[in-house]
C-alpha cells in the first residue's frame, strides 16, 4: 500500500483558503497513486498558537474574544456540508483521507470546538469523526474535551488503520482500544514539531507492532494573515516558528520507513507490506497471544455525548 504525508501549512485560520488547499494536496495524492493521506493535527484552519504567547489565559479580555470569535466563524460544521470538497477529491482521486479539523458540531449546539479526526475512504464517505478525548494544557482555553464515538478502525487495502490526536498517542487506553479493534496501521496526527514526533513514532510502532505514520503541520510567522484579529500585535509576540514538522513513518519494528522530515513543506510517499506486520507478530501481539483478557480488559463507551435526546 502507498502512503502520502501531507506536510503542509495551512492558510491559517482561514476555512475557505485552507480548504482549497488541502484539495489540492489530495489530488497530488491521488496522481502519486496513493492509498491514503494524511493531514496534521487542526490542520482546518489551523492551530491556535496565540494562546501560548499571547496572554490566553486572561480572563474577559477582548483579544482572546475577538480571536476565538474569528476561530469559530472559519471552523467546521461537518453537518453543513464544510466538508464536502474533501470528500470530493478523495472519490475523484481513489485516495482515502485523514484530516485534522477544528469542529463546532450541532450536536452540541455548534458554538463550541472540538479538536477531531475525519477519516474518509476512498468512495468520498467520511466513515468516522473522533473528538479529541482531552485538550492538552493552554488548548483547553479554547477546545473542548471529546468522547469515544471516534475511536474506530477501517478496513483498507490489506491493512486496518486508525488514529489519534498529538497527545492523545500518549493514553495507553486509547491506543490499547484501537489495537483491540486490530488496527495494523495507526495514524497519529500532531499540530507540528520533530519534539513531538522523533520518539513516540518509533515507540508505538514497537508496542504494537503496526506501522505508524506521524504527520505534523507548519506554521511560521509569515503564515499569519494581515487580516488576522490583532495581527500587529501577534506578529510582535509569536516566536518565528511555531511548528516545523518532523512527519515521518516508523515500522512494525520500530525502524524508520521514513525519516522525520522538518521544515519542509510537501508531499513525502512511501510504501509499506502487510507481511511486514506478520512477521513481528509471530513473537508479540498486544491484544492476541500476548494479552491476558482474564485478568486485564478494557471498557470503550463509544456513544456520542450530547445534551439532549430527541425521541
Amino acid at each position: 500500500m502507498k502512503l502520502a504525508l501531507a506536510q503542509i501549512a495551512p492558510v491559517w485560520l482561514d476555512k475557505q483558503k485552507t480548504l482549497e488547499k488541502v484539495v489540492t494536496y489530495i489530488q497530488k495524492a491521488g496522481t502519486e497513486k496513493a492509498d491514503l493521506v494524511v493531514f496534521g493535527e487542526a490542520l482546518l484552519p489551523g492551530y491556535p498558537f496565540w494562546l501560548a504567547h499571547f496572554k490566553g489565559a486572561e480572563f474577559e479580555a477582548e483579544h482572546n474574544k475577538k480571536l476565538h470569535a474569528h476561530y469559530l466563524k472559519n471552523s467546521v460544521c461537518i453537518e453543513n456540508g464544510d466538508l464536502q470538497p474533501i470528500c470530493d477529491a478523495a472519490k475523484t482521486s481513489g485516495t482515502a483521507v485523514y484530516l485534522g479539523i477544528m469542529e463546532k458540531p450541532q450536536d452540541r449546539g455548534g458554538h463550541s470546538l472540538y479538536c477531531s479526526l475525519v477519516y474518509v475512504d476512498k468512495s468520498g464517505t467520511i466513515r468516522s469523526v473522533h473528538r479529541k478525548l482531552q485538550p492538552t494544557y493552554e488548548e483547553r482555553l479554547c477546545w473542548s474535551p471529546g468522547d469515544g464515538n471516534g475511536l474506530k478502525t477501517h478496513a483498507l487495502e490489506e491493512f486496518t488503520v486508525g488514529g489519534l490526536n498529538c497527545w492523545e498517542n500518549w493514553m495507553p487506553m486509547p491506543r490499547a482500544a484501537l489495537y483491540a479493534q486490530g488496527e495494523n496501521l495507526h495514524i497519529a496526527v500532531w499540530p507540528g514539531n520533530l519534539s513531538n514526533t522523533k520518539n513516540i513514532t518509533r515507540f508505538i510502532a514497537k508496542e504494537s507492532r503496526s506501522y505508524v505514520v506521524s504527520v505534523s503541520g507548519l506554521h511560521t510567522k509569515n503564515d499569519i494573515p494581515e487580516n488576522t484579529p490583532y495581527y500587529e500585535e501577534l506578529i510582535k509576540v509569536m516566536p518565528e516558528v511555531s511548528a516545523n514538522g518532523g512527519s515521518c513513518i516508523a515500522g512494525p519494528d520500530g525502524e524508520w520507513v521514513l525519516e522525520p522530515v522538518v521544515e519542509r513543506e510537501g508531499l513525502f510517499t512511501a510504501d509499506i507490506s502487510i507481511d511486514k506486520v506478520l512477521e513481528e507478530r509471530q513473537n508479540f501481539d498486544p491484544s492476541g497471544h500476548y494479552s491476558r483478557p482474564d485478568v486485564l480488559k478494557l471498557q470503550l463507551n463509544n456513544e456520542r455525548q450530547g445534551v439532549l435526546n430527541q425521541d
